[in-house]
């Protein structure tokens, strides 16, 4: 299997919006926590807290997380300070096609990697 790469992705969409999907998904250090994030925005709209305390992961490190995907215009952000709410953006709903792909990619290439076993830590 080829290695995952932005030019192996086959989802229609715009190119500009695969990079960005890309970049903030799996080029960049704490794109697997991005991925955890957003898949649990796209069931359960939540606060930084919630979202700390459902996925095992430290509020700091969320709040950064939350930062880099508001900057990005990935999610939004309904209400302010520490009870604001977040939710997937138009712009996410709009790609989702291309992060379920992603998804799919990296999860084979786990799996190829744990000699075709179906790996713990898949998304």
């Amino acid at each position: 299997m080829k290695a995952i790469t932005i030019k192996t992705l086959e989802t229609k969409t715009h190119p500009e919006t695969k990079k960005l999907f890309w970049f903030v998904f799996v080029a960049t250090r704490g794109g697997m926590n991005r991925i955890k994030i957003i898949s649990h925005l796209r069931n359960i709209p939540s606060n930084t807290h919630q979202l700390a305390n459902s996925l095992g992961l430290d509020y700091k490190l969320v709040q950064h997380h939350m930062k880099n995907l508001e900057q990005n215009n990935l999610v939004t952000k309904v209400g302010s300070n520490y009870g604001a709410t977040y939710f997937p953006s138009i712009l996410f709903e709009d790609g989702e096609a291309i992060f379920d792909e992603i998804i799919v990619k990296l999860n084979k290439v786990s799996d190829k990697n744990n000699g075709g076993k179906h790996n713990e830590n898949r998304i």
